[in-house]
């Protein structure tokens, strides 16, 4: 389910060129690759971020894990994004030749081989490094904004610990830190949001071209909505993944708190 909102996040980037060329029912197609390809890329994008913060906290050390949490958060993030993309990448390509490309194939099980035959294996990857360019920047920030609201909420806004709110009062605070979290990360990305649009009108045209002829107005045109719709769905990706924790009991970390080594070192200072 989180891969399928992150779709509906993306479908901003060849939805407008699709319904002016083919109308409302032609966002219908290309709906395979999306839904392989974001499944893929939600799962790797939450999966790889946990497993990226405890190896770099490992690293770190328990002092300074805390210390330099959020440049943690931003790499663990960028890591997993990193490697989530390339999962991504080749059903993004299928999907984007799929809703913007007149006359080229309908389906995933025609476009994914037609790209292989005519290409080979980099015509899956050719829009790698643009996505890179817009995922990466996008999940650092819905992750360590994440992690720093639901921090900041415990210990300014909510009048309890953690440890002694219900289930419900904890799922809301992911809520709202998510809805927060989403509204950053529209900002960060709608620049290069708004250039890759560009490029899929006109695929001729490059990244610099792109920006110049959007100009720096027309890199943020749209960005009202874009916000409203991101922070909400950005909000029930981590409502959903938290709530899948609460469900089947997987460990959720209470918000990070200093270490006593830590505490002792600065009150003997």
């Amino acid at each position: 389910l989180n891969g399928f909102l992150e779709a509906v996040v993306s479908t901003q980037s060849t939805g407008a060129l699709t319904v002016k060329e083919g109308g409302v029912k032609a966002l219908t197609l290309g709906w395979a690759p999306t839904f392989v390809g974001y499944s893929m890329q939600g799962i790797g994008k939450f999966g790889f971020y946990e497993l990226f913060k405890n190896v770099y906290s490992g690293i770190l050390g328990e002092e300074n894990a805390y210390i330099y949490r959020t440049s943690m958060y931003l790499a663990a993030s960028a890591s997993a994004e990193f490697f989530a993309d390339i999962f991504l990448c080749p059903m993004e390509s299928v999907k984007v030749r799929i809703q913007t490309t007149p006359g080229w194939e309908t389906t995933l099980r025609a476009g994914a081989p037609r790209i292989m035959r005519e290409e080979g294996i980099n015509g899956f990857y050719k829009g790698l490094s643009p996505l890179w360019a817009r995922q990466i920047p996008y999940t650092m920030m819905k992750f360590a904004c994440f992690e720093k609201t639901v921090e900041l909420l415990y210990k300014h806004v909510v009048p309890k610990p953690r440890s002694d709110c219900s289930k419900l009062e904890q799922l809301a605070v992911t809520f709202t830190a998510g809805y927060i979290a989403g509204v950053f990360c529209a900002i960060v990305s709608h620049p290069a949001d708004s250039i890759v649009s560009k490029l899929n009108a006109n695929p001729g045209g490059g990244v610099v071209s792109a920006a110049k002829e959007l100009g720096f107005a027309g890199m943020w045109k749209g960005l009202a909505p874009r916000i409203i719709m991101i922070g909400t769905l950005t909000a029930l990706q981590w409502f959903i993944y938290d709530s899948v924790k609460v469900a089947f009991r997987l460990p959720r970390p209470p918000p990070p708190e200093m270490p006593e080594s830590l505490k002792r070192k600065l009150a003997a200072q």
